[in-house]
């Protein structure tokens, strides 16, 4: 059973059709993508959801378990390997 689309107007005037509750907006997401940095290289979901719990470093995500950033909605097993790479890089590493 498919969920019917809706169309949606953000607080900028895009317009997009969505299905889901979720109010991002497909056009801020591209906008607000970051060119560089760990940030940049996951998806919209996932990205919203480091920074809505206020983690815009590899430090500040150093500072968290797997398990706890994996329970944030819009993180997803793919974002994980991402991450792992991203802090290895840096020198730094999940806590334990």
């Amino acid at each position: 059973m498919k969920s019917e689309k809706s169309l949606r107007v953000c607080e900028k005037g895009h317009t997009y059709y969505k299905s889901s509750d979720c109010r991002s907006c497909p056009t801020c997401d591209k906008e607000e993508k970051p060119e560089s940095g760990f940030l940049s290289k996951l998806a919209a979901p996932a990205r919203r959801a480091l920074t809505n719990e206020g983690i815009n470093t590899l430090e500040k995500l150093s500072q968290y378990t797997e398990k706890e950033i994996l329970n944030l909605h819009g993180i997803g097993k793919t974002t994980m390997p991402i991450l792992r790479n991203s802090l290895e890089e840096a020198g730094l590493s999940f806590k334990e």
